[in-house]
């Protein structure tokens, strides 16, 4: 029997785990790396929430595995059907999160996990889910522009757009309720773990196992 089904009958809601960062950060190397240090350490899994976009794959990104590609009459079609939970336009593309995908694993017990740009964060926050939201900071300013531009995937013109979005977005970081700087990265895959243990263990979320135990008292 799989964890998520046990949590599912133990009566545990799903928790939404929402990871944003400036863009080029390493949000997604965390995020992959936590999925494969949860599953090594043998505490029950996340689930990749994978959102929808209107921009190409990049190499190496495979569609519903790392995002679902869809054109933009698609994107409109689904805005016009209310599929999205929230959507927003990201440096001249549009990505968006599956409402029926995020009420179905909560219903379900699963624990999700969404990395997602910090415009779509602030649209989640207000719409109180109850998800715990994670901050990704580079260790500096020179850091991420060094990351931006060594990794080869945008032009010049689009490096200097994304690093402009990034000054305002770092500001940002005085809401969420846990900050991770990517200084280190085995390090960070730790603190990241760590806060998804911590959120498990809090007595809401124990509750129904807790209850469970207590019954056989008698």
């Amino acid at each position: 029997m799989s964890r998520s089904k046990t949590s599912n009958e133990a009566g545990k809601a799903g928790l939404l785990f929402v990871v944003a960062a400036p863009s080029g950060a390493g949000k997604t190397s965390l995020c992959k790396a936590l999925m494969e240090r949860l599953q090594k350490s043998g505490e029950a899994g996340l689930r990749w929430s994978c959102s929808y976009t209107t921009r190409k794959p990049r190499e190496a990104e495979l569609p519903g595995r790392d995002y679902f590609f869809v054109d933009d009459p698609t994107f409109d079609a689904m805005i016009a059907a209310g599929d999205f939970i929230e959507w927003a336009h990201i440096h001249g593309r549009r990505y968006g999160t599956s409402r029926s995908y995020l009420e179905d694993a909560r219903r379900q017990g699963v624990d999700l996990l969404l990395e997602i740009d910090i415009q779509g964060a602030r649209a989640l926050r207000e719409k109180n889910l109850g998800a715990n939201f994670i901050f990704i900071l580079p260790p500096s300013w020179r850091a991420l522009t060094e990351r931006l531009r060594g990794r080869g995937t945008e032009a010049e013109d689009e490096v200097r757009r994304r690093l402009e979005t990034a000054k305002t977005e770092m500001l940002e970081w005085t809401w969420f309720e846990y900050i991770i700087i990517n200084d280190d990265f085995d390090r960070a895959v730790d603190r990241l773990r760590a806060v998804v243990l911590a959120r498990r263990s809090r007595a809401e979320a124990m509750a129904p196992e807790v209850e469970r135990i207590v019954a056989e008292l008698g």
